[in-house]
């Protein structure tokens, strides 16, 4: 069996992170969202992987360099436009052969990994096999209507009268019967070829369609907010370890400092983790946060959070459920007049309290 992880698309979500960097690759508990991932991938037995990435191609191919860190063997497979998940089947066609295969999307997280519906799909053999978990609003989502014998009877993508709350969750598997279908499919209104229409023709052709709904985890990490869920879940599960120094501060908790960290004056309360040579000077984190490699922070409190590498934060009293980016400096503005001076890039989003 192969897999194929699809490592494009713009990230709009996530703007303006995404702006400067591959979503797939934006940090919970500093390490990429794609790693946990490939990581799931390995561990169900998969060796021979297929990279579908874009117009972050070069940061997302040194990030995974070969897969040798992952246990796997990468080839990238490039796709000029977002044209949709079975566009993405499309342009792997010759790389996956005659092979069954699961199609991951990079940006997905699913704790337990896959191994369990891998194994499962190999022994029962249908022409294709779902993920669905249970959602509050089903119209973000493509979603499957099942009978009363729990059989999958319809898929629509982002109905605007769902015929159920089953979302697809962002792992597919296929038999190569599913290139003859995408090898006829025509693009949507939104011009794309779509994954939910590839499985509606499989099941209209009288193919074999199984389901699974899981009751564990899954997130779309394609907004802040999932992004911080998806950091704390991971940070529950954190082993504590002191590899940096540590000075006249107090450590609470499962909290991880890496080597090179230097942390004085200041109060950690975990789960947390503080990245490589990053610096906290008379401040406060806050469970549940992660503080990549190389920032410093100073006399502030932030908790909840993610800050990337080289962020700065000095100053700034309180600071909770945020994403910083990469290089980002957050300092007091003057006291008088009293007013907010803000630099924005598009697509920002701020909140102020008055």
């Amino acid at each position: 069996m192969k897999a194929i992880v699809l490592a494009g698309g713009s990230g709009t979500r996530l703007r303006p992170i995404t702006h400067t960097h591959a979503k797939q690759l934006v940090p919970v508990a500093n390490r990429p969202v794609l790693f946990y991932g490939l990581e799931a991938i390995a561990e169900a037995g998969i060796r021979d992987v297929g990279v579908v990435v874009g117009d972050t191609h070069a940061e997302i191919e040194a990030a995974v360099g070969d897969g040798s860190a992952f246990g796997i063997e990468v080839t990238y497979l490039r796709q000029e436009a977002p044209l949709g998940l079975a566009h993405a089947v499309l342009i792997a066609r010759d790389f996956l052969g005659d092979d069954p295969f699961v199609m991951y999307l990079g940006d997905n997280f699913v704790l337990g990994g896959i191994t369990g519906i891998v194994r499962g799909f190999a022994e029962r053999r249908p022409d294709a096999q779902i993920m669905l978990t249970r959602v509050p609003d089903p119209r973000q989502f493509g979603v499957a209507e099942l009978d009363s014998g729990g059989r999958v009877v319809g898929l629509e993508e982002k109905p605007a009268r769902p015929k159920s709350d089953l979302a697809l969750v962002g792992v597919y598997l296929f038999t190569p019967v599913v290139h003859e279908v995408i090898a006829e499919l025509k693009p949507s209104a939104r011009g794309e070829l779509e994954i939910t229409e590839t499985l509606q023709l499989l099941l209209d052709s009288g193919r074999r369609v199984d389901s699974t709904v899981i009751s564990g985890y899954w997130k779309d990490t394609g907004n802040v907010a999932d992004m911080l869920e998806v950091n704390r879940l991971v940070l529950e599960s954190l082993e504590p370890r002191q590899d940096g120094v540590v000075t006249d501060s107090e450590i609470i908790g499962r909290v991880v400092i890496e080597a090179g960290a230097d942390v004085s004056c200041s109060r950690i309360v975990g789960p947390a983790v503080i990245g490589a040579g990053s610096v906290i000077r008379d401040s406060y984190v806050g469970p549940f946060t992660s503080i990549g490699d190389r920032c410093r922070i100073d006399a502030s409190e932030i908790e909840y959070s993610i800050v990337l590498r080289d962020a700065a934060i000095s100053g700034v009293g309180r600071i909770e459920a945020s994403l910083i980016g990469r290089d980002v400096e957050v300092t007091p503005a003057a006291q008088t007049p009293r007013a907010h001076r803000l630099v924005l890039g598009d697509h920002s989003r701020v909140q102020i309290s008055s």
